[in-house]
Parts: structure tokens; sequence; C-alpha cells
């Protein structure tokens, strides 16, 4: 009678041991995914970090100025001769 007793709680505790072995196999496939999804943020945003700061060094350029000082602005330079197409009636 002790041996089933001893045999029971045995296969009893291999079957808890093998449930929660499955559960923490699954927690760690969604954690292995979770993880590669981070690193790819995380080197999306350095790749975003090194074209905001090339940006950033572009911005103070004096072609970048002279850029926008004559697309929004209208401005050109002293030696520059502006044409304008003729309107046709």
């Amino acid at each position: 009678m002790a041996l089933t007793g001893v045999t029971v709680v045995v296969l009893s505790l291999a079957v808890v041991i093998n449930l929660k072995n499955a559960s923490l196999r699954g927690k760690d496939l969604e954690y292995q995914i979770r993880e590669e999804n981070l690193q790819k943020q995380i080197a999306e945003e350095k790749q975003r970090k090194a074209e905001l700061e090339e940006r950033k060094i572009y911005v103070q350029t004096k072609q970048y100025i002279e850029e926008v000082a004559k697309e929004k602005l209208g401005l050109v330079n002293p030696d520059e001769i502006l044409l304008k197409p003729i309107e046709a009636q």
C-alpha cells in the first residue's frame, strides 16, 4: 500500500513538473520573440539617430541656408539672374 502511495505521489510530481516545464518553454519563446523585436527597434533608432546627426550638421552649412533662402523666401544671390516665364494669354 505504501509503495502504491509513493508511486502515485512521484507520478503526480512528474506530471506537474512536465506541465510547468511546458509553460516555461512557452514563456521563454515569447520572451525571445519580444527580445528580437526590441533589438530591431534599437537598431532602427540607432539608424534614425545617425540620420538626425547628419541632418544637424547639414542644416548648419551655407549650402542649406542658401537652399532654404531660395526655396522658401524666394531670395537670390546678387550675381544670379531670375528668369520668370511669360504667362500665355
